[in-house]
């Protein structure tokens, strides 16, 4: 069984960071509300520590 995380973009990169945008366009989260599907290991979850106040994460279990 493979754990994936749903990442969610829920609020806007206006006024965040250079390097929060570019983490965020490195999730594939480039609109907002857009989801992208991520392998759960430890290089996607230091990226989603990174931007935790602009996206909602969700564990799925396949």
């Amino acid at each position: 069984m493979a754990k994936k995380l749903l990442v969610k973009k829920i609020r806007s990169s206006i006024c965040t960071k250079p390097n929060q945008r570019a983490t965020l366009v490195a999730l594939g989260l480039r609109k907002m509300n857009s989801a992208r599907e991520h392998d759960d290991n430890p290089v996607i979850r230091g990226m989603i520590m990174k931007v935790n106040h602009l996206v909602e994460v969700k564990e799925i279990i396949s």
